[in-house]
């Protein structure tokens, strides 16, 4: 069961860093280049899309990565 936590916990940290790198700052970051390429090919609303997606995957990795460390702390 811990093991199975821990790949969990694994897993959700790697969605949240991927997310949050992926999000587009105050210089655009690394999504500008996405989705920059998306707004051509898509028009603007598949962009604000994109960006609502990313949005909601952090939101999810940060609760599962929250849940499942409160569950860690009162296994161990």
């Amino acid at each position: 069961m811990r093991i199975l936590l821990m790949i969990v916990q694994i897993i959700a940290s790697l969605i949240l860093i991927g997310s949050i790198l992926l999000q587009s700052g105050k210089s655009a970051g690394l999504s500008g280049a996405i989705a920059g390429g998306a707004e051509q090919l898509w028009g603007k609303q598949k962009g604000r899309g994109y960006e609502e997606l990313l949005s909601r995957v952090t939101t999810i990795g940060a609760i599962v990565f929250i849940i499942n460390s409160i569950i860690l702390i009162r296994i161990f």
